[in-house]
């Protein structure tokens, strides 16, 4: 009897501390709640979200320049044993690739996810101006992940186009709704500058860290490991995605604003002039990746872990011009064209002292001077996208983003396949010289935007018909309900013979810039 009711003593404490245990976790789980939904941390965990998804894109980008080329090259040494091994096997039938087919098989693959990419941002784009950023942003980080894990268990070249063409598809809808869902989460201009850079510093550290991380990995490791590892915190950044962001709680996105179509952000001259700097910013760097390595071989006969390491320095004088130009927006944001312009010609003439470089040493420094000024022009223009809309169009960013997005690949899309075909026809020195004529000669271009800032914003109507400040995406549902009821209001002044008054009234204080009361 004591022995039972011993262990019925036992078993009533550990059903208290397991009782407690529970209490404890379920206070901490709430308290995780609370902290979730307070408005100043979820902005910071969704940017954190967001820079994830940048960092990963980016790093997959460029994660297989130094795999898969020796991967494929290693598949076709194997074909070729295979066919020594067995003559009789009709030639017709053999796998062999020449040499410049094998190039450009190597050039269309990496050219893949641009150019469908660049396909689908139209779409993509109006799809995140219809149903808010959130769903989009999670489909694309899915089909990162999928096309992920096919780039680790592909084993033909079938199967990494496949994989390449479906990052292209998820960067369409992850990369646009993100930068977008930054833009209309931090709505203060020097908030939104800021917030833009440290996304893009992400997107520089993942394209730069990407190839010493891959060829090490690589080496060591198998041609699996860093896609897995990639795809492994790609699934983390899904699943806080999902808590964090709810994509699929029941909201009303049937009276969702509804954006300005691409095609009329497409011909406003001011987005236009943007985006073209964009392209034009970032082509020496689309085309230097791909031409780089065969002409450091050549002149300076550089070793492997140079070619690996060409890019790497170049990530530190990015993240300071990102960091300066954040720090100059603020106390003078007026002057984000001249940011740009400065960007420009930084990059221009870097680009053209690229092939006097006779040493790794020296080559550090043009290569630094492009990634320089490529922060300053994405820095100060990303923001200024972000703006044009908010004083010329209705305050949702899916497609003006998309459109930022469409630049950048028009560059990297044309980068593999046209450089090197360049490069044989004209040489590397007129290549580079070409592209830094083109930046400094844009350079002027960027007038245009000298006085976006001055232009009356188009949220001051909106203003005047919220009580509260803009919450980006959904104020203008607010704004439409409160000039309905105004319209409302309007119209029984008019039934009881008070039309003159009230119509001279409004009119007076639209003319004046007053609030309507």
């Amino acid at each position: 009897m004591e022995s039972e009711g011993t262990t019925e003593g036992q078993a009533n404490n550990l059903a208290q501390s397991a009782a407690s245990k529970l209490s404890k976790m379920g206070e901490r789980t709430k308290q995780l709640g609370n902290v979730i939904q307070d408005p100043v941390r979820q902005k910071r965990i969704i940017l954190v979200i967001v820079c994830v998804v940048l960092l990963l894109d980016n790093m997959l980008y460029m994660v297989i320049v130094p795999i898969i080329p020796d991967y494929l090259e290693g598949l076709q040494n194997a074909a070729d044993l295979a066919q020594a091994a067995a003559p009789h096997i009709n030639s017709t039938n053999s796998t062999q690739v020449p040499k410049g087919n094998f190039d450009l098989q190597i050039g269309v693959l990496f050219a893949s996810k641009a150019i469908l990419q660049l396909l689908v941002n139209p779409l993509s784009g109006t799809f995140i101006d219809r149903v808010g950023y959130d769903i989009p942003l999670f489909i694309g980080l899915n089909v990162m992940f999928l096309s992920t894990i096919i780039f680790a268990f592909a084993d033909n070249y079938a199967t990494l186009f496949l994989a390449r063409s479906m990052q292209g598809l998820g960067s369409a809808f992850a990369d646009t709704s993100g930068i977008a869902l930054i833009a209309d989460k931090y709505q203060e201009e020097k908030e939104r500058s800021k917030a833009l850079g440290i996304a893009l510093a992400f997107i520089s550290f993942g394209s730069l860290v990407a190839p010493p991380f891959g060829g090490v990995l690589y080496q060591f490791a198998g041609k699996r490991v860093p896609f897995l590892i990639l795809a492994s915190i790609c699934l983390i950044d899904g699943i806080m995605c999902l808590i964090v962001l709810k994509p699929f709680s029941n909201r009303e996105r049937e009276n969702m604003p509804v954006g300005t179509p691409i095609y009329k952000l497409m011909i406003d001259p001011y987005i236009a002039v943007v985006a073209g700097a964009l392209t034009i910013c970032n082509i020496p760097l689309a085309f230097l990746e791909p031409t780089i390595a065969t002409w450091m071989e050549e002149n300076m006969h550089a070793s492997q872990w140079e070619i690996g390491m060409t890019w790497f320095p170049a990530f530190f004088p990015h993240v300071l011009g990102v960091y300066l130009t954040v720090k100059l927006a603020a106390k003078y944001p007026h002057l984000q064209w001249f940011y740009g312009a400065i960007g420009m010609v930084f990059i221009g003439a870097s680009s053209c002292t690229v092939p006097a470089c006779k040493n790794f040493g020296q080559l550090m420094i043009p290569l630094c001077g492009i990634c320089f000024g490529i922060a300053f022009v994405d820095t100060a223009l990303l923001p200024t996208l972000g703006f044009l809309v908010d004083v010329r169009h209705v305050s949702v960013y899916g497609s003006v983003y998309a459109i930022a997005d469409i630049s950048y690949c028009v560059a990297y899309a044309l980068g593999p396949v046209v450089a090197g075909q360049i490069v044989h026809d004209l040489g590397f020195v007129q290549l580079n010289l070409g592209m830094g004529l083109a930046n400094v000669l844009y350079a002027p271009a960027l007038l245009l935007l000298k006085n976006v800032t001055k232009m009356k914003p188009s949220f001051s109507e909106r203003n005047m018909l919220l009580e509260d400040g803009p919450t980006g995406l959904y104020d203008t549902i607010k704004m439409e309900q409160r000039e309905k009821k105004r319209k409302g209001l309007c119209t029984t002044i008019d039934e009881n013979g008070t039309e003159t008054f009230a119509q001279r009234s409004y009119s007076e204080e639209e003319s004046s810039g007053g609030e309507y009361a």
